[in-house]
C-alpha cells in the first residue's frame, strides 16, 4: 500500500512537469549545472523489507530432555514507514553524468510474524509470536547519475550504485538480530526541479541487499533458550528497502 502511494506521488509530480512543458519557459537558475560540485541536504520516508528463507522442520530438545519436530516459518508481515535524513555531495563528470555521495540516517522498523505450522493453542488456532524488530541505518550511497537534457526547469534522471550500511541497533533478547554491516545494490529515477532560488530533487529509489543480514550466532546469546526455534528457523535473509527522498541544493 504504502510502495503504490510513493509510485502515484512521483508518477504525479512527472506528470504535473511534463504538462508544463509543452513550451518554452525562462530558466531559474541557468548555470547551477555548470558547478564542478554540488552540495544539499535531504529528508524522504523509506519502507523497510526482508526477504527471508526458512529452515522448515527442525529438531528441537524440549525442557524434558526429549526431542521433537518443530516447524516454524517467519515473514514479515506489514510494512512500517520510517525516516530518512542526510547530506548530498554531487561532482560533474560531463553534460549528463555526475557522481554522488549521500550519507544518511535511516530511522525504521521491520514487523515479524513467526508462525507454529503444527502447534495450536487450547483454542486450537496456531500458535503466532511477532517481533518489531527497530532498525537504525547509517548509510553511505555511492552511485552513478545520468541526467537527460534539461528542458525549462525540469530535468530527469537515472541512477545507480551501491550502498555500504552500519545497523546502529544494539544487541537485544529478540529472536532475530540483524548483522552489524550489510552492503546494498540500488537503482532509481528522479527529477531535477529548478525552483527561483535552489533545485528540489524528488527521487525514487530501489536497494536489495547482497549479504546475507541475518545474525545467526544471535542463538547461542538468548538467555531464553525456548526463543532459539524461532531464531533457528531462518537460514537467510536478505534486506530491501524502498525510499522517496527530497534534496535540496
Amino acid at each position: 500500500m504504502y510502495m503504490k502511494r510513493l509510485l502515484t506521488l512521483l508518477y504525479i509530480i512527472v506528470l504535473v512537469f511534463t504538462v508544463q512543458a509543452q513550451e518554452r519557459r525562462p530558466q531559474n537558475k541557468p548555470y547551477i549545472d555548470l558547478r564542478p560540485m554540488h552540495f544539499g541536504i535531504s529528508v524522504g520516508f523509506h519502507i523497510q523489507d526482508i526477504e527471508l528463507q526458512n529452515v522448515g522442520p527442525q529438531i528441537v530438545t524440549l525442557a524434558d530432555g526429549t526431542s521433537a519436530e518443530e516447524v516454524v516459518v517467519c515473514d514479515q508481515d506489514n510494512w512500517n514507514p520510517g525516516f530518512s535524513v542526510g547530506v548530498l555531495a554531487d561532482q560533474r563528470l560531463s553534460k549528463h553524468f555526475s557522481v554522488r555521495f549521500s550519507p544518511t540516517m535511516h530511522f525504521g522498523a521491520k514487523h515479524l510474524v513467526f508462525r507454529h505450522l503444527n502447534r495450536e493453542d487450547a483454542d486450537g488456532r496456531m500458535i503466532e509470536k511477532t517481533q518489531d524488530m527497530k532498525n537504525t541505518y547509517i548509510a553511505f550511497p555511492v552511485d552513478l547519475k545520468f541526467a537527460a537534457e534539461r528542458f525549462n526547469n525540469y530535468r530527469p534522471y537515472i541512477t545507480a550504485g551501491v550502498t555500504p550500511l552500519v545497523n546502529l541497533t544494539s544487541k537485544s533478547q529478540d529472536m532475530i538480530q540483524l548483522k552489524r554491516y550489510d552492503t546494498m545494490l540500488h537503482i532509481g529515477l528522479g527529477c531535477d526541479l529548478y525552483l527561483p532560488f535552489f533545485k528540489l530533487i524528488p527521487e525514487l529509489k530501489f536497494s536489495y541487499s547482497l549479504m546475507d543480514a541475518i545474525d545467526h550466532s544471535h542463538a547461542d546469546e538468548l538467555t531464553d533458550q525456548t526463543q532459539r526455534v524461532y531464531t533457528n528457523s531462518v537460514s537467510a535473509g536478505h534486506a530491501k528497502m524502498i525510499t522517496l527522498t527530497f534534496y535540496f541544493e
